[in-house]
């Protein structure tokens, strides 16, 4: 087990002394009653490259450019910025106020490591946390910045896997949820993928003041190229994964899942058809805690579905081109697509004839 690589007392001085649990059903109610605007990144028709800020109707509010493609946005309540995170191999995160109100600011990766696209805060915003690779030691970490300092790199600690992906912070503010690929990659190769044979995908719990592993889980052998990638949580804190199958494309094996702590993961089983329909690819992952349900995207099968959390039903099933970005939207969810269209939930689609959308949205309100 590798040692938490952590300043101390610069973790400390960031991290402060509040932790807050994560909303309460009756809080996101509120929420999802309220205005909001959705962030996402986007490659547009000229072949540059940006984060946006979309508007429930899908209109363009607000943009920032980037250097190369992004992946995912984490957002910041306390201070109202946002982080849009590039697409690994990545070697930047961008910082930017979704009003415009100042100007973005860059963090680039430090030597030996590069982003895996996704990050998360801390409750009070002090610190933000992102996925990262050690790639010559073939090691996931976590890098931790500190937020009130100009996001200056204070430390890392270990995934304990390969291939980390998404991260969640949970109800106690402290647990930190991560989402190991499993799959080995080096940037002199690129986005190739080098340890297929041998890939061991897992989910682990992690304390984000110590760094220790409080849980680490995974899937039976027989399943050890079915890549955990994205993931949310639901209204009773359950943990939705999506997985992504790097085995021969004649098998398929589920790919949606639910966590717990203290419980061994649990693959949901789907109709045949659904899960055909995925084509061993699950993009993206979304919880709407009001209405207690949970999408998934395929934008391979150009199709996601809508689950009911409770009774793991498939409530709900779309054909829609290359959709991938998904966030809660009142009673449903807003859905973004590849092909450059924005679904609201109640079908209606919009576009935006310069844009194409990435892989992931995120619901900001206020």
């Amino acid at each position: 087990m590798r040692t938490p690589l952590i300043d101390r007392r610069d973790f400390l001085r960031a991290a402060g002394a509040g932790f807050a649990a994560v909303m309460a059903p009756k809080a996101w109610a509120a929420t999802l009653e309220t205005d909001a605007v959705f962030a996402t990144a986007f490659v547009k028709r000229d072949g540059s490259f940006g984060a946006a800020v979309l508007s429930e109707a899908g209109k363009v509010l607000h943009s920032v450019a980037l250097p190369e493609r992004g992946h995912d946005v984490t957002f910041d309540p306390v201070s109202g910025r946002s982080v849009v995170f590039a697409r690994q191999p990545g070697t930047f995160a961008m910082v930017f106020d979704h009003k415009g109100r100042n100007e973005p600011l860059t963090i680039a990766s430090v030597t030996g490591r590069h982003f895996f696209g996704h990050g998360v805060f801390s409750a009070d915003g002090a610190l933000l946390y992102a996925t990262e690779n050690d790639f010559d030691n073939a090691a996931g970490v976590v890098g931790v910045y500190d937020a009130k300092g100009g996001f200056k790199r204070v430390g890392e600690f270990p995934t304990y896997g390969v291939g980390p992906h998404e991260l969640l912070l949970l109800g106690d503010g402290r647990t930190i949820a991560v989402a190991n690929g499993g799959i080995e990659t080096h940037p002199d190769f690129g986005r190739s993928e080098l340890n297929i044979a041998t890939m061991k995908p897992s989910f682990v719990l992690v304390d984000r003041v110590t760094g220790d592993l409080i849980e680490k889980h995974e899937l039976p052998p027989a399943l050890h190229q079915l890549s955990i990638r994205h993931m949310d949580i639901d209204a009773g804190g359950t943990i939705w994964f999506g997985c992504q199958h790097r085995g021969p494309a004649t098998e398929q094996p589920l790919l949606v899942g639910r966590a717990e702590r203290g419980k061994e993961l649990a693959l949901l089983d789907m109709p045949k058809e659904v899960l055909t329909g995925f084509r061993n690819y699950i993009g993206s992952v979304a919880a709407n805690p009001v209405t207690g349900t949970v999408a998934v995207s395929s934008p391979q099968g150009n199709s996601y579905v809508v689950i009911e959390a409770a009774s793991g039903k498939v409530t709900k099933t779309s054909n829609l081109t290359e959709v991938c970005g998904l966030a809660p939207d009142h009673a449903g969810f807003l859905a973004t697509t590849g092909a450059g269209a924005i679904v609201k939930p109640d079908g209606e689609t919009v576009s935006e004839p310069d844009y194409v959308w990435d892989n992931h949205m995120l619901r900001i309100v206020g």
